[in-house]
Parts: C-alpha cells; structure tokens; sequence
C-alpha cells in the first residue's frame, strides 16, 4: 500500500455540503489522506445524492445525475476559482435518473426503464428539454438504477442489473447491453452476461476493451463473496452471476443450476467483500505522477451490511502491459472512522477534468470533491 500523508495543512474546519438533513452530513476533508503532493477540496457543495459523473467535451460544463433524488444537474465553474459557481436543474421528477452521458452535443440519462436525450445542451442549459430515446427497459427499481456511457464503437452501453439480491431472472436482467441511439428500431443487444450489478465502467485508452466494476452479492456473512473489477476484451461472455461469485465462490442456493466455474470468467481482481465499487476511470491526464497513467481509479461507497464497515474509499489499480492487474493500492481514505465506525461520506463516482485533475461525488455528504497534484 502507498504511505498516506495526513493533510491536515489543507482545511481545518467541517462545514455543511447538504441540502438536504442527512446524518453526518458534514464534510471533513481534513480527515481524508492522501499521497505526497495531492490535495482535495470541494468543488461543488449542495448537490444532492451527487451520483455519475459525465462532462461535455471541452470540460467546461459537468452533468450530475441522482439515485434517491429526481433531478439532473450541470454545473459549471464559470470564475475559474476551481470550485462550481453556477448550477442548473436540467430535469426533475424522473425515476432514479442516475446515469448521465455525453456525445456529439447531446446530453443522455438513464432512468430506470428509459433513456432520454436533451439536444445541444450547452446551448440550452437555462431552457432544456427531453425526447424519450428508449422505454423499453425493465421497470424494476431493485438494481434498477443505471451507469451509462458511450463506447469506442459509438454504442450506448447500459447495464441492467439483477432484480433481486439473488436470483435467476430472465436474460436481459444481470447483463450489460449496449444500443444504437440513432436507430430508428432500437433493440438493446447483450454484450456480457453474468453481471450482478455494476454501475461503473470505461474502455482502457490503448486496446479499446471495457473494464467494469461489479457489487458481490449479499447475505453470505462478512467476508464472501468479493466484489469485482472484470475485464471483457469481447461480446458474450458470462461473469459467473447468479452460479458462481468472485470466480471461486459456489452460491448455495443457484450454484448447482450452472455450469462449473470455469465455464466463466473470473475477475480481473478481488475488490474485497462487501466495499461496493462503483465508479472507475482509466487516468490520461498528465497532471498526476506516471505511475497513475493508463491505470484505474474506483471509488468505493462502502458496505452496508457488514458488521465492520469497510470500503468508503478511492483505490488505484495498477495494470501491466498484457493488462493484467499488478496491484491495488488505497489512493484517498478517511470518510470512514475505523476507529469508531462513523461515516461522514461514500465517493460514488470518479472523473477526470481537462487538466489532469479528478472530480469525486459523494451521495451523503452531496458534494463533489476535486483532487489535484503539485510538486
């Protein structure tokens, strides 16, 4: 693991990010440690349940959307004061719009059962408007709740997790698919199967192939199965979900309905039991030292159900050439109190800005953080 410096230095008072009354509700960035020559701080403040992440193509304008809330944001840091100054809901009232997504303009969001598309949205940020690209995806909320994002081939890639804690549902369900949005006869096409619930991923800047992050399932106790960070270089194959989890664990009540383990395919890496990755992206900037270059950061939310809380963290993946993966090493920490097992909050997803810097959301604490490196 890398040393942590204690960046105390940084800011030495709790103030309130929160809209809205959530317990522990205070940001306290000094408790966050961090490595040699970063430094956080809030970029944003009262956003709430900040979730995924996306931005236009300079940048200039950050796209927010929300799991527990109704509405979608962009925000702005229009000063250059490296923190937001303007914000605009772009919607309200929509089912768990958590995904957002930009290409060519447009602004997409993810609904539990629908895509939405708001036309040149730079343009129209004071007066948008929707068109309903898609509406025919599953309508439950269990795992309903979706990270979208454009691929290397142009295709729009939504998840569709299972609907239930475990089960064997129907094909769609415990999938990632992807569709055209430009068709006039839009049929979402499975690209991988197996796949509990994930609610991040990104294509690795050099081969193209997409890497996801995966929750493990609950109620096997404190330490089985393992969340996941997996790698699927192609269409089709099966990640274990609902017969084997993390490669290895046999689930006691579907286990003997699959095939044996080795007919899918295992992680990339062990994400420990219970910690909840969610958000990852590949870092291109050159901000950063080079070791982070072309390797992955995750957040995780943290766990839930586990009588010791773990997670509530930001991890760097380390890839080698062939993409294999070297090692994990804990990047940010602190929105957890080991010690006490308080919480103030859980990093959702991560994006990296122009400059090489990296915004965090945190859908307790509603804010979103930004980290930056200086010799």
């Amino acid at each position: 693991m890398v040393r942590h410096l204690f960046l105390s230095f940084f800011i030495l008072v709790s103030y309130s990010c929160s809209g809205q009354n959530k317990k522990n509700n205070y940001v306290q960035l000094e408790t966050i440690k961090l490595p040699p020559g970063f430094q956080i701080s809030v970029w944003a403040e009262d956003v709430p349940d900040a979730r995924s992440l996306a931005m236009n193509a300079d940048g200039s304008v950050i796209f927010v959307g929300n799991r527990q809330g109704k509405n979608v944001y962009a925000l702005q840091d229009s000063n250059g004061d490296g923190k937001a100054d303007k914000r605009y809901t772009l919607a309200s009232g929509l089912r768990m719009p958590n995904g957002v997504a930009f290409k060519d303009g447009d602004l997409y969001v993810a609904e539990v059962s629908r895509i939405l598309r708001f036309r040149n949205i730079e343009k129209n940020l004071e007066n948008p408007k929707f068109e309903v690209v898609y509406d025919q995806y599953p309508d439950k909320a269990h795992h309903g709740w979706k990270f979208i994002a454009f691929g290397p081939d142009g295709m729009l890639y939504v998840p569709v997790g299972a609907p239930c804690n475990i089960c064997d549902p129907e094909e769609i369900f415990a999938s990632i698919t992807r569709i055209d949005v430009n068709s006039s006869n839009i049929k979402p096409e499975i690209f991988a199967k197996g796949v509990r619930n994930t609610v991040g991923f990104a294509w690795h800047p050099k081969s193209k192939e997409l890497w996801f992050t995966d929750n493990g399932r609950d109620m096997m106790g404190d330490d089985f199965p393992d969340c996941e960070l997996n790698h699927a270089p192609q269409k089709g194959m099966h990640f274990g979900y609902p017969y084997w989890h993390a490669g290895d664990i046999k689930d006691p009540e579907f286990g003997n309905k699959g095939k044996d383990k080795n007919a899918y395919v295992a992680p990339a890496a062990k994400m420990g039991p219970h910690t909840a990755p969610l958000g990852m992206r590949f870092y291109t900037g050159n901000q950063f030292p080079e070791k982070y270059r072309n390797n992955i950061f995750i957040a995780k939310h943290g766990s839930w159900n586990r009588s010791k809380k773990i997670g509530y963290q930001l991890t760097h993946v380390i890839l080698d050439g062939n993409q294999k993966v070297v090692k994990e090493e804990v990047f940010a920490e602190g929105w957890l109190n080991h010690a006490t097992q308080d919480v103030w909050g859980r990093p959702v997803d991560v994006l990296q800005l122009p400059d090489g810097s990296l915004l965090v959301s945190d859908d307790m604490a509603n804010c979103i953080y930004k980290i930056s490196y200086k010799n």
